[in-house]
């Protein structure tokens, strides 16, 4: 059984519903229709992350397709999600967003007031079962009933482009695209308060926590990374309007402008949602909630290198386990970008600034490089003292016979034979002996993963 159904451009404008198996034609059938109620969806008992958003879009669009006679919706989990490793039994992160969605509570709105039929609140799903069938993995859902006609055949809504939600990392740039594109011919967005559009552009519930919220850190957190992600990725320019009450902001809207250009072809249907990176994270203990900030603020193709790095260093458990992989993996992220002091107008403050972030950086890789190396003598000593007393004779004859050898100062020898290997004096050529012989050739000289490792848990002034 195929995924989906074939299209070309050949073919004529598709019908209003189609049926799985079918032919779906031009563009048109590339593009969900989302009911305006389902746009300002409002969160009322567990955050909704990106992945879950854009999972149920691919829902929605596979539901639409299969028509609104059923009453059970069913297709393969890889035309829903791709990244999962179909051969094992472990479904674990798709199940957790499929429980999500039927136990996260929503209100379904309209983002301007008296525009959607009615107000709703439901599960995102009515139920939702995963099962194996001959070998292929299967998601079977259904939707509320009080909601289903408005989702599968709605009479307002929004035709949204799958391909271009896919390539949106926030939740908040994926909202902000679903209502631009409704009110798109409008020219802008209706007037709400700024807190009605935190929960909406967000994904999370309202709490003590967002009432203390300030209109400026909603702004430079949410609003204006939304704002420039949407407009970089797709056609649309999106402009911030800000309305005030005395001298606070109260309410904002969008501005709403296309941009001039012809609008790319679609040339396949919609993709499954890439849930690679995050399955991957996953395994390591890290959450989506965590990563979900990593991925849009330093992107995929940082992301996936430096969880490389994470697995090596968790699979070599050397010198111990990784006790903080999110830890790790924040620290990787910001060393390979490079990260410097904020620059400023004027070039040379930015160079001095440089000058210092430099000298920053280098005193700090000195004290963590420190503080490795003497962990790392600490277990090498440790491992000398667990030896038996002969065994430590035994030792300090062959370092005696190695000094000599090499003609080392008499006084280290000297100390040696009389107040054995842990004098201050020739503790370190000790450790270097058995080190080398015990461990290998660098085995007090951090790799750059190592020193991440320090650098984590010590934090960058390294106390």
């Amino acid at each position: 059984m195929t995924n989906g159904p074939v299209r070309t451009a050949s073919e004529p404008t598709a019908p209003k519903r189609v049926r799985v198996g079918r032919p779906v034609a031009g563009a048109e059938g590339q593009l969900v229709r989302k009911a305006v109620n389902t746009l300002a969806i409002v969160p009322k008992s567990t955050r909704i992350t990106t992945l879950a958003r854009k999972s149920y879009n691919v829902l929605l669009y596979q539901a639409q397709e299969q028509g609104l006679e059923h009453d059970v919706f069913k297709a393969p989990l890889d035309s829903i999600v791709k990244g999962l490793d179909f051969d094992s039994n472990d479904h674990g992160l798709i199940k957790k967003h499929l429980r999500a969605m039927v136990s996260t509570t929503v209100e379904w709105q309209s983002p301007t007031v008296g525009e959607g039929a009615a107000w709703n609140v439901s599960g995102l799903l009515a139920h939702a079962k995963v099962s194996k069938e001959r070998g292929q993995v299967w998601v079977e859902w259904s939707y509320a009933v009080n909601l289903k006609q408005e989702l599968l055949d709605p009479t307002v809504f929004a035709r949204l482009r799958l391909d271009v939600l896919s390539q949106l990392r926030t939740h908040a740039g994926v909202v902000l695209y679903e209502i631009c594109t409704r009110y798109r011919n409008v020219g802008r967005t209706s007037r709400q308060p700024w807190r009605w559009w935190y929960p909406v552009l967000s994904g999370n519930p309202t709490s003590e926590k967002s009432d203390r919220l300030e209109y400026r850190i909603f702004k430079r957190d949410t609003l204006k990374p939304a704002i420039a992600e949407v407009t970089a990725i797709t056609d649309l320019e999106i402009e911030l309007v800000e309305h005030k009450q005395g001298r606070f902001v109260d309410e904002i809207q969008f501005l709403i402008g296309v941009k001039k250009q012809a609008s790319l072809a679609l040339g396949r249907p919609p993709q499954p949602v890439d849930v690679e990176l995050v399955q991957r994270a996953h395994v390591l203990g890290i959450g989506e909630d965590a990563l979900e900030p990593l991925l849009a603020e330093f992107g995929d193709a940082a992301v996936r290198p430096a969880l490389d790095a994470v697995e090596r260093r968790v699979a070599s458990a050397f010198p111990e386990q990784l006790r903080d992989p999110l830890r790790y993996l924040k620290v990787l992220l910001q060393n390979a970008v490079g990260r410097t002091a904020e620059p400023t107008s004027d070039s040379q403050t930015q160079e001095k600034t440089a000058h210092v972030s430099r000298d920053q950086q280098a005193a700090r890789r000195a004290r963590w490089q420190l503080e490795w190396t003497r962990r790392a003598n600490e277990r090498c000593a440790s491992a000398i003292a667990e030896l038996s007393v002969p065994q430590q004779q035994e030792l300090v004859v062959q370092l005696l016979e190695a000094l000599r050898g090499r003609d080392a100062h008499p006084s280290i020898i000297k100390r040696l034979s009389t107040s054995g290997w842990q004098h201050p004096m020739v503790r370190h050529e000790m450790l270097k002996f058995f080190g080398e012989a015990t461990f290998g050739v660098g085995w007090d000289k951090p790799t750059a993963e190592q020193l991440l490792e320090i650098a984590t848990e010590l934090g960058p002034e390294g106390e």
